[in-house]
């Protein structure tokens, strides 16, 4: 049971959205977790984004039919690609088959009941809001915070700050004890300042000005993690670890940088 039971009339309130970011041909996304979904799905609009030659690569389908809320789908074919959840603990990739569809207008990418099935995925909203892949129950990867709120938000005149809140904020978690004036004076701050969010050619910690430089200290007196012996780390260890920085690399959250 929730701790905190919302208010008569307002249980409609504690519903989230289970949306989390992946990265999908070396971009950022967010998928949307519909355990109710038959199957995992994109809109050619959204998918036009992401891979602008996805119709070279377009399998057919044939003897299906789709529907959501009672509205016919209609599916274009399956596109097949292969994304990755990231976790400190090492990154996981998943080759998944979506059906392309002609009329769907979500702006995320829609992993359905069948990727659930295949791959072994839990949803845990008891607590801890966390999902996990295939049998390793330790390695819980999180969902994004959510606020309906920030989208109720209709005096929002300017263009160019309308997109940023539908690019950067959709899944940002407001509290709503701020009233709507507060609300809208928050976004316009973080519309001034919206170089420090990331963006498709800015991805998270790889954005200009914002770089941290580490010194690392070598010299003796030595730290006590650096006093330990050194041990042979096994092959499968190296491979992991090896990928795991890959994908960092491709994040930009790391960098080579010569000396």
């Amino acid at each position: 049971m929730q701790k905190i039971k919302p208010a008569r009339g307002k249980g409609y309130t504690a519903g989230l959205s289970c949306i989390t970011n992946i990265v999908i041909n070396n971009r950022e996304a967010k998928i949307h977790h519909d355990s109710g979904a038959f199957c995992t799905c994109v809109g050619n609009d959204y998918l036009e984004n992401i891979y602008t030659n996805w119709q070279d690569k377009l399998m057919p389908i044939e003897g299906m039919k789709f529907s959501c809320a009672s509205q016919n789908m209609h599916p274009l074919g399956i596109f097949e690609a292969a994304m990755i959840f990231p976790h400190p603990a090492g990154s996981i990739r998943l080759k998944v088959e979506f059906v392309v569809m002609n009329n769907c207008t979500s702006k995320n990418l829609i992993l359905g009941n069948d990727c659930h099935n295949i791959y072994g995925i839990y949803i845990n909203t008891h607590k801890d809001r966390y999902f996990t892949i295939g049998e390793n129950e330790r390695q819980k990867l999180a969902f994004h915070p959510e606020n309906r709120e920030i989208t109720v938000i209709r005096n929002v005149k300017n263009v160019n700050t309308e997109k940023f809140v539908s690019d950067n904020l959709i899944a940002a978690q407001i509290s709503t004890e701020l009233t709507l004036e507060i609300k809208e004076e928050l976004i316009e701050i973080s519309f001034h300042y919206r170089e420090a969010f990331p963006s498709d050619k800015k991805p998270l910690g790889a954005i200009k000005a914002h770089e941290v430089d580490i010194m690392l200290n070598v010299e003796s007196p030595y730290p006590p993690l650096l006093r330990r012996p050194a041990y042979q780390a096994s092959p499968l260890a190296i491979e992991a670890l090896e990928i795991h920085i890959n994908e960092l690399m491709k994040l930009g959250v790391c960098q080579v940088e010569s000396m």
